[in-house]
């Protein structure tokens, strides 16, 4: 489909899909919505890409939160349906087959401090801010916040976060597990691809093997994922893939993985 909110790019193995609108600081409208879902789609559709970074255009915001043009007009019924229309969108991200990184650079607020909760990993500049302001407006996060922080980060950190409706600098997200790796703005990028092409070196199988382990993993007990955890260990190891990554192991060279 075509784009009119966001852009979508491919760079070899890694897709981009950037927020832009930045005069409103990238903030998310339903259209906005609607195109990263398709945006998504078309990603997980794709064999060539084997991993997303999620963005947003300009130097102030990777995006700062909802359209509150929007919100303001909504009546009950209407805002429940958005909040399900965007942890839908969400959603997709979260249980997409590859994995994404959220760039962060300036605001990551509102839902667009929960886009980035949504994707596999996230990096952010030293500038960045990330926060969840959302009771300083009389209501709460809607798009899943509430849920992924405290899972990523645990319950206080999500108490506080959500509470509080304070923003957080980068390295304060980091020393609390929000933020993976923080970097300089002006090397965040470089930081950022530095790590998805160590993610794309391993084998492609594996990676999305682990990746969807610890996901199932996350809502179950520790023994229920440890079977879920055996169950792929042991298709991983019906993979060409495995039998690659041993040789070249034990033969000392580079493995030359297939996918397969």
């Amino acid at each position: 489909m075509g784009y009119e909110n966001i852009l979508l790019e491919r760079a070899g193995a890694v897709a981009f899909a950037t927020v832009n609108r930045p005069k409103v600081l990238n903030a998310l409208n339903a259209q906005t919505l609607r195109e990263l879902a398709a945006a998504f789609d078309e990603v997980e559709a794709d064999p060539s890409v084997r991993c997303l970074v999620v963005t947003g255009a300009g130097e102030k915001a990777f995006v700062a939160g909802a359209d509150i043009n929007e919100l303001a007009k909504m009546q009950p019924l209407q805002a429940k349906d958005l909040a399900f229309a965007g942890q839908q969108v969400y959603a997709r991200l979260e249980k997409m087959t590859k994995p994404s990184v959220a760039m962060i650079h300036g605001f990551a607020l509102g839902g667009g401090c929960e886009l980035a909760l949504a994707c596999t990993l996230r990096t952010a500049s030293t500038t960045a801010k990330l926060g969840l302001p959302e009771v300083s407006l009389g209501i709460i996060p809607g798009y899943g916040g509430t849920q992924r922080l405290a899972r990523i980060a645990g319950p206080g950190v999500a108490r506080e976060w959500v509470l509080t409706g304070e923003m957080f600098g980068a390295e304060e997200a980091h020393r609390v597990g929000v933020v993976n790796r923080v970097f300089p703005p002006e090397a965040l990028r470089e930081g950022t691809l530095k790590m998805v092409e160590t993610i794309l070196s391993r084998g492609p199988v594996a990676v999305r093997l682990a990746l969807e382990t610890i996901r199932r993993g996350m809502n179950m007990s520790q023994p229920e994922g440890e079977i879920i955890e055996s169950d792929m260990f042991a298709l991983a190891a019906t993979t060409a893939d495995m039998r690659e990554g041993m040789a070249a192991f034990l033969e000392k060279r580079k493995p030359a993985f297939q996918g397969r």
